[in-house]
């Protein structure tokens, strides 16, 4: 199936691009907004998600009921998801539904903030944060990732914390709303079965209003804190520990080689770490990840294991770090090209996920790159490619956190 690129840029500064198809049997549209946890105050951690809930509490047209009868009615998916990087907002259905689809998302993207649903939705979150507290490496990863950055905004929480949920204000939230969710600070796209020209004179019908805000995103020093934390916590009965160190950008052009280097490292079934660990019986769970971001970039390790364990797994993690480079072998490089080049392509079969990966490019890095040139990098990966990251980007851990029980 052959997708063509398009794009525009309406007069507001609203980016709209699409990847467009006409043998898709669906088609989608996501709006992405460049804003998420890390362009917030610390006193307003957790505004841009406590938003993504206010969205779906009505407008001046719908009601909370009416927003999900709009979507449930035509049979569209609809969803999303705040992160550090941004928010999205995103539906997919049949091609003919497409404009109805729109109509709706492009209708609450202009919520009411009603105190009411405010008051409502703070309980929501505050309930969504205590399920998360149960999880014993969801609170070691933030709390460590606090640490990593100290009071660098890359190390807020996407949830907030109970304390600044609690304090966060309603007329706070509406002005951050004002000043981050404008047209110049948005991105809108489209996967599948659509007419571009026709969906675009809809977007500027619905959105040639918005405000242009110029809205920027502060980009400043990244700075790691190296060291040790150790989170305690009771009744647990497994150690849980995490490596970090730096890491290609989403800009870079070597995080292809970049990921590829750490999921031979740990990405899941026979990788280092899992034949090393998991499948001697010494961890339960071992894996690896290389997270390029707008900007920045991050390797982490993570393993949970038995107590008695905890520093046998530590050691092995650091041996099979010095053994990896001059490990590799070309039927590494193969499986690796393989693996990367299907999750790729199968994550972009649906024109829902055409749209979400268009969408995460676009905002992350502004530069499009068409799945087939993706796929091209990926499958010209060589050995010394993986090598000379290796060198640039080391599994050499800065920073090492652990939790264990009090």
């Amino acid at each position: 199936m052959t997708y063509q690129f398009s794009e525009t840029t309406l007069s507001n500064g609203m980016r709209i691009a699409a990847e467009h198809s006409s043998e898709a049997a669906t088609a989608a549209i996501g709006f992405f907004v460049k804003t998420g946890a890390r362009d917030e105050t610390s006193a307003l951690m957790g505004v841009s998600h406590f938003l993504e809930h206010m969205i779906f509490k009505g407008t001046e047209k719908l009601s909370a009921e009416e927003v999900d009868l709009a979507f449930d009615s035509i049979g569209a998916e609809h969803n999303a998801f705040t992160s550090s990087e941004m928010t999205a907002f995103w539906g997919a259905g049949l091609p003919e539904v497409l404009p109805n689809i729109h109509d709706t998302l492009s209708d609450i993207l202009r919520p009411s903030l009603r105190q009411k649903d405010f008051d409502d939705e703070k309980k929501v979150i505050l309930e969504e944060i205590a399920m998360y507290d149960d999880q014993p490496f969801w609170v070691l990863y933030e709390n460590a990732m606090e640490q990593y950055y100290n009071t660098s905004s890359l190390g807020h929480r996407v949830l907030g914390t109970p304390k600044t949920i609690v304090d966060m204000k309603r007329d706070e939230l509406a002005k951050y709303f004002f000043e981050r969710y404008s047209a110049d600070n948005t991105v809108v796209v489209l996967s599948g079965n659509i007419d571009f020209e026709n969906m675009v004179g809809a977007i500027e019908a619905n959105c040639g209003a918005w405000e242009t805000t110029g809205a920027l995103r502060k980009y400043d020093e990244v700075v790691r804190f190296p060291g040790t934390y150790t989170k305690k916590i009771e009744d647990l009965h497994q150690h849980y520990l995490m490596m970090m160190m730096p890491s290609a950008s989403f800009q870079n052009p070597k995080r292809h080689a970049v990921a590829a280097l750490a999921s031979i490292f740990g990405g899941g079934e026979g990788s280092r770490l899992h034949w090393a660990l998991v499948d001697a019986g010494l961890a339960e769970v071992a894996s690896a990840s290389a997270d390029s971001s707008d900007g920045f970039g991050e390797q982490m390790v993570w393993a949970v294991c038995a107590p008695d364990d905890a520093e046998q797994v530590s050691t092995v993690i650091k041996e099979e770090m010095k053994k990896l480079v001059q490990s590799l072998t070309k039927e590494d490089l193969s499986k690796v090209i393989a693996k990367a080049s299907t999750g790729v392509a199968v994550a972009s079969e649906r024109p829902a996920g055409r749209m979400q990966r268009l969408g995460s490019m676009l905002t992350t890095s502004g530069t499009y790159i068409s799945l087939e040139d993706e796929l091209q990098t990926i499958e010209k990966l060589t050995l010394k490619d993986l090598q000379e990251v290796a060198e640039e980007f080391p599994w050499e851990p800065i920073f090492e956190a652990s939790a264990s029980q009090s």
